[in-house]
């Protein structure tokens, strides 16, 4: 009998995997905050109590940031594709949510919330481009990915300031900062990988990779600070 709890203990722990969490800082003088301008559009701008601002760059006041996806590289996955939709709202004339990760094969459920016209461009470099009409009529469209691609952004033909990010992995360990820059990827197996993070500002360019080891139920930390590139 103890035995063959002994083996359900090591079975649960070998699943359970590491944990990867950390902390992604901004070192520079900030970007000023940029509202958006929605006006020639009634719809847009009635939508919001107040106005709106750029997502490009969102820092807190202690210079961490969100919207930051944090992604492992070249990692073996077996397990299989999530049966639950990824979401993509359009809701107030913004895209919802502004960066996201899915996987290969999983779908996009791609939502009209508002009422009034939206065009829905995806911009791929690796996977087919795509570009549909959503008048306020239609509610929902589905779409879905084939291949690996690092984050490339969907866009509103109709507004302009429109945009979205979407990472493409054939795994499931990546994560999104919150507005505190923190993240977290559970799960993973052991072993040692090179990790990203991506911002929008500093596109794959300027993405930083590190070397991180992650061991079976415990918890790695690795934090990543972005710095302002200086002017030539």
């Amino acid at each position: 009998m103890f035995n063959n709890i002994l083996i359900i203990i090591i079975f649960i722990n070998s699943v359970i995997g590491g944990t990867l969490t950390g902390k992604v800082n901004f070192q520079g003088k900030s970007p000023k905050k940029k509202t958006l301008k929605m006006d020639a559009d009634p719809v847009c701008g009635s939508s919001h109590k107040t106005p709106p601002y750029r997502e490009s760059f969102i820092i807190n006041e202690d210079g961490y940031l969100k919207n930051v996806i944090v992604y492992l590289k070249d990692i073996k996955y077996d397990g299989e594709i999530p049966k639950k939709q990824a979401i993509l709202d359009q809701k107030g004339c913004m895209y919802a949510p502004h960066v996201q990760g899915m996987m290969v094969g999983q779908e996009l459920l791609i939502k009209n919330s508002d009422a009034t016209l939206h065009n829905i461009h995806g911009m791929p470099t690796i996977n087919s481009e795509f570009n549909f009409a959503m008048p306020k009529v239609v509610k929902e469209k589905e779409t879905s990915f084939s291949s690996v691609e690092d984050p490339f952004y969907i866009k509103c033909d109709v507004h302009p300031w429109m945009k979205s990010w979407v990472l493409v992995q054939d795994h499931p360990f990546f994560a999104v900062t919150d507005e505190n820059g923190n993240y977290t990827i559970e799960n993973i197996p052991p072993g040692t990988y090179e990790v990203i993070a991506w911002q929008e500002k500093f596109k794959m360019k300027r993405a930083i990779t590190k070397t991180v080891e992650v061991k079976d139920s415990e918890e790695t930390v690795q934090d990543f600070l972005f710095v302002k590139p200086e002017k030539k």
